[in-house]
């Protein structure tokens, strides 16, 4: 992999900064991020560097800062955001903290003077804003080829140099512009559009072989996507050597220990099905924060993963289906953490296996289409995504098996429902969840205090944002019927129409 010709992406700490690389990829283009501070010594194989976004200053004591004298000028450069407001500050030009934070739509007035980054793009396009800081004095030689109507330097370009710096997000999908910009800066970068799935796999597929040789591997399936595509990788690359572990800890969906068994037969995996849920269930009893359940369920997933690879010779890795938005929503370079992910947070400190994520810097639409290409039915290629710690945090408050079975049932009901009127392919995820709170109802004139059911339903393309999915009233209407008449102890059915921000897709 680090023959390959590469465009460098300096993460400043940006929510964004795996998307500027997803838009990349999606250009057939590969790159890979690295911390602002970690530019590679051996920068033969560079072709381009982009400066990140962050949610810091560049006005503030504690920002990043960075000796940009060895990139500018040596390789095409791209400041986004924070990186074009960085470009400017340590060329001598003046950032300053705005009145207010500018955030959301804006349209841009590109300048009559060409510029190559700018090639293509409409006036009064729209961009993406997302800042409380400004630049208001550009140094000499730095010339606007884009404004708007409150920033005055939406976009700049040094003279004479490869240098440029947009103070919107070309990355995210509100920008209008945004692929036709990114485009742009790849053929000043004289970039080869040769990164494709098929070339993931072959690259994957040899790292492995090299990496693993001819260790045993043991695999935490889930019965997703991202660990199915992970075990036929692996399986492609050491075949006999890697044991996949199916483990039901009574937090799965309603009957979906059996399905995903009979699921993977024609895979051609070595699975084995480990039934651990009462350990799991006395563990989490009496347990209602979600953080501390995330990682007593994270931890439980290792000690059967330990145990059972104690009972296989050899095993010295565990594998998992690890993708980006569970690492950057777990880890940032700024130490903030949105929520833990049992892939990533529930790890605990001292683990006797190593650990091996081939799918870790990819998005879950780059996991379906490399699941594609290795010939994956689309049963598990299309399935919906699917919490690690299952209906745990989808019962808020403490979980018990009470709740786990109304949960399931009701979920049933909405998935299967989804599926029968063809709408299950239109949303990103959907799936129940048990609030922690009962309702007053009536039913055959019976007064009742049951429990409450919110369904969620999201549309997206990379579950870093999110918008609920409008699905028709008289679908909504049919599956709240079909629960409150079916699941006993639900009286109420409520939809979630928040999006992603500021809401999670999950509840917990």
């Amino acid at each position: 992999m680090c023959m390959l010709e590469k465009i460098i992406i300096l993460d400043f700490g940006s929510q964004t900064t795996q998307l500027i690389a997803r838009r990349l990829r999606e250009l057939n283009v590969y790159c890979e991020i690295v911390p602002y501070n970690k530019f590679p010594a051996d920068d033969k194989s560079v072709t381009g560097v982009i400066l990140s976004g962050s949610p810091l200053s560049t006005c503030d004591k504690e920002a990043f800062k960075l000796d940009l004298s060895p990139i500018r000028k040596k390789f095409p450069l791209l400041g986004i955001c924070y990186g074009a407001q960085l470009i400017a500050s340590e060329a001598g030009g003046h950032v300053e903290k705005g009145d207010s934070r500018e955030y959301g739509r804006a349209k841009l007035h590109v300048s009559t003077k060409k510029d190559i980054l700018m090639s293509g793009v409409k006036n009064g396009a729209q961009v993406w804003m997302s800042h409380g800081d400004t630049i208001t004095v550009l140094p000499q030689k730095f010339t606007v080829i884009a404004g708007t109507d409150d920033v005055f330097a939406a976009a700049f370009h040094i003279d004479n140099e490869p240098t440029w710096g947009v103070q919107f997000h070309p990355e995210v999908y509100h920008t209008e512009p945004g692929t036709i910009i990114l485009n742009n800066f790849l053929t000043i970068c004289n970039a080869k559009r040769n990164w494709t799935p098929a070339s993931f796999v072959e690259t994957t597929v040899n790292n492995l072989k090299t990496s693993l040789n001819d260790d045993k591997v043991i695999l935490a399936l889930s019965g997703g996507v991202d660990s199915s595509v992970c075990a036929v990788l692996l399986n492609k690359a050491i075949g006999k050597n890697l044991t996949c572990i199916f483990v039901d800890n009574g937090l799965l969906r309603k009957n979906e220990f059996e399905t995903v068994l009979s699921d993977y037969k024609h895979i051609g995996l070595n699975v084995v099905g480990i039934d651990a849920s009462d350990d799991f269930y006395n563990e989490l009893a009496n347990i209602k924060d979600p953080e501390q359940k995330r990682k007593i369920i994270g931890k439980g997933f290792i000690d059967v993963f330990e145990r059972e690879a104690r009972r296989i010779t050899g095993v010295k890795w565990l594998a998992q289906g690890t993708i980006y938005p569970d690492i950057i929503e777990s880890l940032s370079i700024t130490g903030m953490t949105i929520k833990s992910h049992h892939n990533v947070g529930g790890l605990p400190d001292k683990m006797n296996l190593q650990l091996v994520e081939p799918l870790k810097l990819l998005f879950k639409d780059e996991v379906r289409r490399v699941g594609r290409e290795l010939g994956m039915k689309d049963v598990l290629v299309k399935r919906h995504p699917f919490p690690g710690p299952g209906l745990g945090v989808r019962i808020l408050g403490d979980v018990t098996r009470e709740k786990v079975k109304i949960l399931q049932e009701a979920d049933h009901i909405f998935i299967q429902s989804l599926r029968e009127k063809n709408l299950y392919d239109t949303v990103w995820q959907a799936g129940a969840v048990l609030l922690p709170i009962n309702s007053v109802g009536v039913m055959g004139d019976e007064r009742t205090y049951e429990n409450v059911i919110a369904l969620r339903a999201v549309t997206s393309t990379d579950a870093m944002t999110a918008d609920w999915a409008h699905l028709p009233y008289d679908f909504l209407a049919s599956v709240s019927n079909e629960i409150i008449n079916h699941v006993r102890g639900v009286n109420r059915v409520v939809y979630d129409i928040s999006s992603k921000p500021p809401s999670t897709i999950e509840w917990e």
